[in-house]
């Protein structure tokens, strides 16, 4: 399995009770709540964090993109990347992803996903979302096109890396007598494509193509949610024709580990209910617009959000699989063991959430990296992992 250190950067400074007023900290949170010199330091602080991945043996770290949020800090994930490509010499660096119908231009994408990967001697994973329907507000942009921009704007950037150039494209939304990537990218025929997903079913059929056979993450969900959703992937391949591979499905979970598990449970609790209660939240007219997803896709949604529309306590995280927090043999048992009925190749680990503070991260990665990650790490399908307790 490779294991991937996946940072969301978070604004943990928020004055929370100063905030409460507000249902969301999405869109419309005033920015006066926004301090710089926290900034500051928070973002150097969570690049030392995914810098500090290395040096404890994962395989890859991760950025995304979100805007106008406390719920992430990275309306641009190509700037962290970069900070990250010189910085680091063996890691992967995952953009997870670049929301493609929120860019003003493709192009753009292209040449700056070249970049990083050339810098890196071919380390980039690149990952392309459509952005969640709260940056729709964002933007602006009309979330009813936003389909077909963002499978119109990925064949252009694939055609950029791939085809000699220069060459013209025409499209619907995207129109150049020249297209002549430079730089190109390092990788051949270009980084490796991921698509992180709820659970969409148009975005798995079209991760599955067989001409894309693109990594399938799905994102923080229950346990059984991801298993189903891994397997629709798996039975969308069966139905183009060919098998996926487990290389093809991944996993993002926060994790926490400490000396025992209720130290664990006490630790982690207020920051990640504060992550699930708080920064997470948002209007159901927020998340999903009109037009923002399909029929079919918006009433398998509606019933997800449904049951998780209410706080929830970090036992019920825990026991639903949306959380993985125990002391390190416990982490290990319960990781191995969804991986055993889910066979995924790639786990995401979400080591810092809410307002976790920097102690508490580092010493859960320390622990995480010496008595869980080598396990993981060395799973494959003729493993025997230890059940579950």
């Amino acid at each position: 399995m490779q294991v991937i250190l996946f940072h969301l950067m978070s604004y943990a400074d928020l004055d929370f009770e100063a905030t409460k007023e507000h249902e969301t900290v999405w869109v419309n949170l005033p920015n006066k709540y926004f301090d710089p010199v926290k900034g500051h330091q928070l973002y150097n602080r969570y690049l030392d964090e995914l810098e500090y991945g290395e040096v404890l043996g994962f395989d890859g770290v991760a950025v995304n993109e979100h805007h106008q949020t406390a719920y992430g800090l990275m309306p641009s994930p190509i700037v962290m990347a970069s900070a990250l490509a010189r910085r680091t010499k063996k890691v992967k660096i995952a953009i997870l992803g670049s929301a493609l119908p929120l860019r003003e231009h493709p192009i753009t994408v292209a040449e700056e996903h070249a970049m990083i990967d050339v810098i890196t001697g071919g380390r980039l994973i690149s990952g392309f979302v459509r952005g969640i329907g709260a940056e729709y507000h964002t933007f602006g942009i009309n979330p009813t096109i936003s389909h077909d921009r963002f499978h119109e704007a990925h064949d252009l950037i694939v055609q950029a890396w791939t085809r000699p150039g220069p060459f013209s494209f025409t499209g619907r939304h995207y129109n150049l007598e020249y297209v002549n990537l430079w730089p190109r990218p390092f990788q051949n025929p270009h980084p490796p494509i991921w698509v992180p997903s709820q659970g969409s079913k148009e975005t798995i059929d079209w991760a599955a193509l067989p001409d894309h056979r693109y990594t399938y993450l799905q994102t923080f969900s229950p346990a059984a949610v991801v298993e189903k959703y891994l397997q629709s992937y798996r039975d969308t391949a069966q139905g183009y024709g060919y098998e996926a591979a487990d290389s093809q499905l991944g996993w993002a979970v926060p994790i926490y580990v400490s000396d025992t598990d209720d130290q664990a449970r006490k630790e982690a609790k207020v920051h990640f209910e504060l992550f699930r209660n708080r920064l997470l939240k948002m209007p159901l007219e927020m998340l999903l617009p009109p037009g923002y997803t399909s029929r079919d896709s918006m009433k398998n949604l509606m019933k997800a959000k449904a049951t998780l529309s209410q706080d929830l306590t970090i036992d019920k995280a825990i026991e639903m699989g949306m959380f993985v927090c125990g002391n390190a043999n416990t982490v290990r048992q319960m990781l191995e063991h969804h991986w055993s009925k889910m066979h995924f190749d790639n786990l995401l680990t979400m080591m810092h959430f809410g307002s976790l503070p920097q102690d508490l991260t580092k010493r859960s990665m320390e622990m995480f990296a010496k008595d869980v990650l080598p396990h993981l790490q060395r799973l494959t399908r003729t493993s025997a992992p230890v059940a579950a307790t």
